[in-house]
């Protein structure tokens, strides 16, 4: 599934930068080498890294 629009992230690619260590929107987004343009996808984004961070 499509996260962010604007920088063509996947789902995938924020669980993934969550298992490496991202804790934030921030810091997944500067791990995937981009930042947050529109902010629609934050709260989503957001909720992705929680669930990660509630499985490890």
């Amino acid at each position: 599934m499509v996260v962010c629009v604007c920088n063509a992230i996947r789902e995938r690619d924020v669980r993934q930068a969550a298992r490496c260590g991202a804790n934030t929107t921030c810091q997944a987004y500067r791990q995937l080498g981009c930042q947050a343009k529109c902010g629609q996808c934050v709260a989503f984004a957001r909720a992705i890294i929680e669930d990660e961070r509630a499985a490890a």
